[in-house]
């Protein structure tokens, strides 16, 4: 890892400028390259996310490899999860808005794995009704997003153990703890439940394959933070006959205070767009937040801005702009000063306001389902 003056990345700290080039290679995963987006925009029937065509996933492991077994008519399924610590905000939508995408064009499966165990084992501050709590609030939100109820499986820790752990007995058996300890930098004083914990984050990846008693491939789209986690699974799979999960990496949407990456953690949660904040709470939070804007008005129209650093450009071309033409006017306009700060995120609240209403709705609407798509037994003896 880098130096701590420089940047630091890991599952559950994000902090520095973050050289996200230096951390590919640091992280020793591969470029997502224009050749494989042209390929995905292929099977995806001519169109990309954009979150792919803007390059907020950057990054892969293995991604090549699963597509041409999926040409070659061999399946694959996408998952990922949550931490249930508090309340989502939007920058946590991206990798399961990958999701949704990949499920909607290639009519894959979605396994979503909610970790309340996890969170009450590595927060102290944590009480399990509270992590419970947040699991199902979190679980809503994200199946609001429009997954389809008969492609979607959820594993809820503490529900689902029955189904998780006998397949974690075996992987757990594959990892040890010095491997645990090096990749997530445990100390001595670290619970046993949070050491536990990558045999059950492993499993939803092998669970389909050993659920269908055949090779069924994995597809995670992560926050490149994550992909320690993985690391460990990958190193297992073979050994436990199942084929390693393919990953693809996004970069981190800044907070809205400057910070590195959007948290529920720190100091202030004006940092970031939870899905629950009332209207007046994002448009202040709106409004003050940080922009690569010029001291004056006058400045401003003379010399532009800088969008690359700006939060409120991130959050334009993470998920409030409507096509690309779109985002590459805002940029325009933005450098050349054409573009002042107060009215883009003016702009941007007409977007933001009605999203987070419709979501809402659509919240609501999701709970009448979300428990039929909860896994609670195992799918045969082991």
């Amino acid at each position: 890892m880098p130096d701590a003056d420089e940047f630091v990345v890991t599952p559950y700290e994000v902090r520095g400028k973050v050289d996200y080039d230096r951390l590919r290679e640091l992280f020793g995963t591969q470029e997502l390259t224009p050749e494989l987006l042209q390929r995905l925009r292929r099977l995806a029937g001519g169109e990309l996310h954009p979150l792919l065509a803007r390059g907020i996933y950057y990054s892969h492991r293995d991604l090549e490899g699963l597509l041409t077994a999926f040409e070659s008519g061999r399946p694959f399924f996408v998952y990922s999860g949550r931490g249930p610590s508090g309340p989502l905000h939007t920058s946590h939508l991206a990798q399961f808005e990958l999701c949704r995408w990949f499920q909607q064009r290639l009519r894959v499966p979605m396994y979503v794995q909610i970790t309340d165990d996890e969170k009450f084992w590595s927060r102290a501050g944590l009480s399990r009704e509270e992590t419970v709590r947040w699991g199902y609030e979190n679980l809503y939100d994200i199946l609001a997003l429009g997954f389809d109820p008969k492609r979607t499986r959820v594993f809820f820790d503490s529900r689902s153990i029955a189904a998780l752990y006998p397949l974690a007995v075996r992987v757990a058996r594959k990892i040890t703890y010095s491997s645990v300890k090096a990749v997530f930098g445990l100390e001595p004083s670290a619970n046993i439940g949070w050491i536990f914990y990558t045999a059950l984050q492993t499993v939803p990846a092998f669970w389909p394959s050993w659920a269908e008693g055949r090779e069924v491939r994995c597809l995670i789209p992560c926050g490149i933070d994550q992909d320690p986690h993985f690391r460990l699974t990958r190193d297992v799979a073979e050994g436990l006959g199942y084929p390693k999960p393919a990953l693809v990496h996004s970069r981190m949407v800044p907070g809205l205070l400057g910070e590195a990456a959007m948290s529920t953690t720190g100091g202030s949660e004006d940092g970031a767009l939870f899905l629950n904040d009332p209207p007046k709470t994002v448009e202040r939070k709106v409004r003050n937040a940080f922009t690569g804007g010029r001291a004056t008005v006058e400045e401003q129209r003379r010399l532009g801005a800088n969008p690359e650093i700006c939060s409120i450009w991130a959050l334009w071309r993470t998920r409030f702009a409507a096509s690309d033409d779109e985002l590459d006017r805002l940029t325009a306009d933005c450098r050349s000063g054409a573009l002042l700060c107060g009215d883009c995120k003016s702009r941007l609240l007409e977007r933001v306001q009605p999203f987070l209403r419709d979501h809402a709705e659509r919240r609501e609407k999701v709970k009448e389902w979300a428990e039929s798509t909860i896994v609670t037994e195992a799918p045969r003896p082991i």
